[in-house]
């Protein structure tokens, strides 16, 4: 079964702790910190590859994740950072957490974007030392990395999306102006993944065709996993509308797919069209001419419609030509259209604002800044907690609690849910 949307975990690698360490454990005060700082974890990175055409590969793997930084060590040795991970995904692919936030928007080959970004390695204790503080008996614990639940979405692009019922000739067309090879037979949902073909045109310019497959009625309800393939429309400049010339009911192969494009949950039946009759070679004249006339009644005004024999060489090359210059028309218009936002990535960077809020035996702050630094504070270590205290101090935080009535003694609460606590 073809797959195109998949949920995925995402956990981008933990800072290293820092060191606490000193140069000679007997004598502290004199021997001189020397711990180092932690690595930082690794990012997780994704980047469109042309090369890779389904999500499928997701399906087996719901965690992706990055490795951990090195703690730090002695003589100020810094922890090894985590190399960061980067995941091929086929061009097209959405990412969205489960919000329903965008975080990435990949539309181009080579393109990347970073989804969740390893945690900072913790300071070691020689970082602290200062004039006043000659022998710290502190050091940071290294952050987390962000973890993201999210959902992978493909929707191919093409310049052109081959449309039809099953067997109308989509798969031969592609193999036949391009290097694709899809499977080809006389039965139907012999494709059950969409093919991508580069057509190269005059040896000067090139289109990339996607055979679009699934399309029977009820397709936009999900029948034949029709639901699945219509994404892939949406990104598509102009559609080529194939019928089989030998159909007994040309109108209703017709209108079949047109309903189905109507109905989908974006309306993608005003999308630039062009029809074909397909495997017409050795096909009555005048019985393929009246054909076409009956087709040109049924299609919108302004709808180019051609006959084409794709084993046969008919048509074929004229077709092209078309398809390319009414490429070039969708995209000049999509241009002068006013352009819609770049789905921006969500980054899960901390906050400087904080909150304080009273409870019954103390005070509940919550702020993504004064969080980090909770979590990157060991609560088993006094000369740690008292840093701490300091923070909420500098910035204004127990300037807050005192106005609201903190009182010696109180627990103060960092997060929600609690990273940590602390007295005053």
């Amino acid at each position: 079964m073809f797959v195109d949307r998949v949920e995925v975990k995402i956990k981008a690698g933990n800072g290293g702790d820092g060191a606490l360490s000193f140069r000679h454990e007997k004598f502290r005060a004199r021997g001189g910190p020397d711990g180092g700082d932690g690595g930082n974890g690794g990012n997780v990175t994704l980047k469109a590859s042309r090369d890779q055409n389904t999500l499928a590969a997701f399906r087996y793997k719901k965690l992706i994740q990055a490795g951990n930084g090195q703690s730090g060590g002695k003589r100020k040795r810094r922890g090894k950072k985590a190399n960061d991970l980067e995941i091929a995904v086929p061009v097209g692919t959405i990412v969205v957490n489960k919000r329903g936030d965008a975080l990435a928007d990949l539309t181009e080959d080579g393109q990347t974007a970073t989804i969740a970004n390893g945690g900072q390695g913790g300071f070691g204790n020689a970082h602290f030392t200062s004039s006043t503080r000659q022998a710290p008996r502190l050091a940071e614990k290294g952050e987390k990395g962000e973890e993201v639940e999210a959902t992978f979405e493909l929707k191919m692009i093409a310049d052109v999306g081959i449309i039809g019922l099953p067997n109308a000739g989509k798969s031969t067309l592609l193999s036949v102006v391009s290097s694709a090879r899809p499977e080809i037979a006389a039965y139907p949902f012999t494709t059950i993944t969409p093919n991508l073909g580069v057509v190269d045109i005059d040896q000067k310019h090139s289109l990339l065709l996607a055979d679009i497959p699934g399309l029977i009625e009820g397709a936009s309800r999900g029948k034949g996993l029709g639901d699945e393939f219509l994404r892939h429309v949406e990104r598509t400049s102009v559609l080529l509308h194939l019928i089989d010339v030998y159909s007994d009911d040309m109108a209703g192969a017709y209108q079949t797919i047109m309903k189905e494009l109507a109905d989908y949950k974006v309306d993608l039946s005003q999308k630039p069209q062009i029809v074909a009759l397909t495997k017409v070679e050795g096909f009555d004249e005048k019985k393929l001419d009246k054909k076409l006339t009956q087709l040109k009644q049924l299609v919108p005004r302004g709808t180019l419609v051609s006959a084409i024999s794709s084993s046969g060489q008919q048509g074929i090359n004229e077709l092209l030509r078309i398809l390319l210059k009414r490429v070039e028309q969708a995209q000049k218009q999509q241009v002068r259209r006013a352009k819609r936002p770049a789905l921006p990535v969500i980054g899960l960077k901390p906050a400087d604002n904080w909150k304080v809020e009273k409870t019954n035996d103390g005070f509940l702050v919550t702020g993504g800044r004064i969080e980090r630094f909770a979590r990157r504070t060991d609560f088993d270590n006094e000369d740690a907690i008292d840093r701490l205290r300091d923070i909420t101090r500098r910035t204004g935080i127990l300037r807050e609690m005192e106005r609201q009535g903190l009182q010696p003694g109180q627990t103060i609460t960092i997060g929600q849910p609690p990273i940590g606590q602390i007295e005053y």
